[in-house]
């Protein structure tokens, strides 16, 4: 897919954009580079276990009477904290790192392997 480092650094980048559905798309068209499926599958568990968290936030706080404005809040909070994340990485890929965050990245290292 990518040939030379600023194009691999691009589409590894581009994992992270629309997190998830990009790190899928990406990870299932890209099968030799181990730095770009990294990235791609990395992006797929960090935004795909944010959002999971989001949904759980919402699902807890609402029954258990917390007022609508504080379950609110948290949900702002955790997209917040996704666009951040988001942000970070496509920056760090673009720039060629190999950084790891703490549980995906390890988990997505050794798939790659």
């Amino acid at each position: 897919m990518a040939n030379n480092d600023s194009n691999r650094n691009l589409v590894a980048a581009l994992s992270y954009l629309l997190g998830f559905v990009t790190g899928i798309v990406i990870f299932l068209v890209e099968k030799d580079d181990k730095f770009i499926r990294f990235h791609a599958l990395q992006s797929t568990i960090v935004t795909a276990g944010l959002l999971v968290i989001n949904i759980a936030v919402g699902v807890i706080l609402r029954p258990i009477g917390l007022l609508d404005a504080i379950a609110g809040f948290f949900n702002i909070l955790i997209w917040l904290v996704i666009v951040l994340i988001i942000f970070v990485s496509f920056i760090r890929a673009y720039q060629g790192q190999m950084f790891k965050w703490p549980v995906a990245g390890k988990f997505a290292e050794k798939q790659v392997r």
